[in-house]
């Protein structure tokens, strides 16, 4: 009978959403009840990879869940989301158009050392 502690059973689809809502590791960790290091330490037995490059994986999964839903969004007509995601992906802005009539004036150019002949 081996000596120490029990194994420490993970579930790996917590960590998985908890990546896909960008949990940090630590974050991880903390919601599991475990140590950061035997969190690192596990992916490498069950992935057989680092856990940087296991985490940015389930993150980019969750970033297309995200934008899953912002497109079931704006498809559903939510103007506001249609506006947003026009401006991200077609370059769409508000357009600003200000007038400007008369004479500019550089104010720096007509202040006068009257009021402060001594400079303080």
């Amino acid at each position: 009978m081996p000596a120490g502690r029990p194994r420490i059973v993970i579930d790996f689809e917590i960590v998985e959403n908890l990546c896909g809502i960008h949990c940090t590791g630590e974050e991880i960790a903390s919601v599991l009840g475990i140590d950061y290091d035997t969190l690192v330490a596990r992916v490498k037995e069950e992935y057989n990879m680092n856990f940087s490059d296991y985490i940015e994986q389930k993150k980019a999964g969750g970033k297309a869940s995200l934008r899953r839903r912002q497109w079931a969004t704006a498809d559903a007509g939510n103007v506001t989301m249609q506006i947003w995601l026009g401006k991200q992906y077609l370059g769409q802005v508000d357009k600003r158009e200000t007038e400007h009539s008369g004479v500019i004036v550089n104010l720096i150019d007509n202040i006068s050392g009257d009021d402060d002949e001594d400079g303080s």
